[in-house]
């Protein structure tokens, strides 16, 4: 059935109220939809700018690279200095009020001058590559003696050992029981397994006569290894050697207390030894002396002592006190192939022997306990000591753990000097 055109018309508006109906609620909704979004925008996804300043990301980096520690987002910078102090209220400046100071604008961040530098150090005992060791390097290869040893000496910043042999394919064995003579071969190594530097004022190194001195000399120079207590002239061996460190400058020297014969002194024109002897004694001072003056921290190795020993006899005691005196900050001693005790000297550590490390293998069990002493020491000269216990085999080291470890750690605290305890850890606390 047909519509008439009255009808249809109606329908025509009808439908015309509808579609407009529909498309006003759409614009409606709409528009409500625009009103939240702006709402949410201005109320939720803005946040408050501060005041005064500049806003800095939450890294805690403020605009010139520094953190909120004062250091430097790549390292702190070694001359910066903390802000003046400001003169008391009344003396030039402004009184104390609740408004923001304009010259403060962009400061938020500054905070108290950086906690002291520090450096980790670590000292082990006499080394060799002669007699029964050079056999087994030559048939392991020359790496054999740190398999084991991990990567303590590559971690810190600064590693010394006590070298007891002569560095050369030549010389003329000295006169006395036990020479020793190693191959440069065994150099490369040691300095890849983290050995900065060694000690050779000691009763071996002219084992092979000045020439395997000198050789050893030019040796440890080829293969980047610093060496202190031994020299082409006195001025040389007493001399301290200067590490740039984290920021610090700190000095090594070396000095010995057993020495062979007279002829092994360095002299103004002879090779030789740093001696540690009474009568050049005021030198050995001197020497400390000057490096105090030079350096932040302060490190002196000594070769002294009575072999198989466990305790220090009245010469150790003498110079420790002596040195430290001088201006040392630390002293580490060794030669007696055993381990002997810590003390705390006027605040300052003393290890008086640090037993063999790479070395070969007696019948005596005691020689065969050893440590790596290491040192944290800040720019103050104040130092931390902790013992990491190994036992030497032939030409190799090897870490202890559990009740080996604890018994190595036990003896040395019996060993030692007013009241110092060393906890499982390694970690040597000073007595009451």
């Amino acid at each position: 059935m047909q519509l008439s055109r009255t009808e249809k018309s109606k329908a025509e508006k009808k439908a015309h109220r509808e579609r407009g109906g529909r498309v006003w609620m759409f614009l409606n909704l709409l528009l409500i939809i625009l009103i939240a979004a702006l709402l949410v925008y201005y109320f939720v996804l803005q946040e408050p700018q501060a005041e005064e300043g500049p806003a800095y990301p939450a890294t805690g980096m403020t605009e010139d690279g520094a953190d909120d520690h004062g250091a430097s987002s790549h390292e702190a910078s070694s001359d910066e200095e903390p802000p003046p102090e400001l003169p008391p209220e009344g003396e030039g400046n402004p009184p104390l009020t609740d408004e923001p100071d304009a010259s403060s604008e962009g400061n938020e961040n500054i905070e108290e001058p950086d906690s002291p530098r520090s450096v980790v150090m670590s000292f082990a005992g006499d080394t060799l590559f002669s007699g029964k060791v050079e056999g087994m390097l030559q048939e392991h290869g020359y790496d054999y003696p740190y398999r084991y040893l991990g990567t303590t000496f590559l971690d810190d910043d600064l590693t010394v050992l006590n070298l007891e042999t002569p560095v050369t394919v030549r010389g003329v064995p000295a006169n006395k029981r036990y020479v020793f003579k190693s191959s440069p071969e065994a150099l490369g190594p040691m300095r890849e397994a983290g050995v900065d530097a060694v000690n050779l004022a000691n009763n071996h190194i002219l084992d092979q006569g000045v020439d395997g001195l000198l050789d050893t000399l030019q040796h440890l120079q080829e293969y980047g290894i610093d060496y202190v207590g031994a020299g082409k002239n006195a001025q040389e061996a007493y001399s301290a050697r200067y590490f740039e460190l984290n920021g610090m400058t700190v000095a090594l020297l070396g000095f010995s207390r057993v020495l062979p014969e007279t002829s092994w002194y360095a002299l103004d024109d002879r090779p030789g030894v740093a001696g540690a002897y009474d009568h050049v004694l005021p030198q050995v001072v001197e020497a400390i002396g000057e490096a105090r003056e030079r350096a932040d921290l302060v490190v002196v190795m000594a070769h002294w002592g009575e072999e198989l020993k466990f305790r220090p006899n009245d010469n150790q005691l003498m110079l420790a006190r002596a040195f430290i005196d001088a201006g040392a900050d630390l002293c580490i001693g060794g030669h007696p192939h055993v381990l002997q005790g810590l003390e705390r000297y006027n605040g300052k550590w003393i290890a008086y022997s640090t037993g063999n490390f790479i070395f070969t293998k007696s019948t005596n069990p005691d020689t065969w306990k050893t440590a790596v002493f290491q040192a944290t020491c800040t720019d103050k000269g104040d130092c931390d000591m902790k013992l990491i216990p190994y036992r030497t085999e032939v030409g190799q080291v090897i870490p202890l753990e559990g009740d080996e470890a604890l018994a190595l750690l036990q003896e040395v605290q019996e060993r030692s000097i007013g009241g110092i305890q060393i906890k499982p850890s390694g970690e040597a606390v000073p007595g009451p």
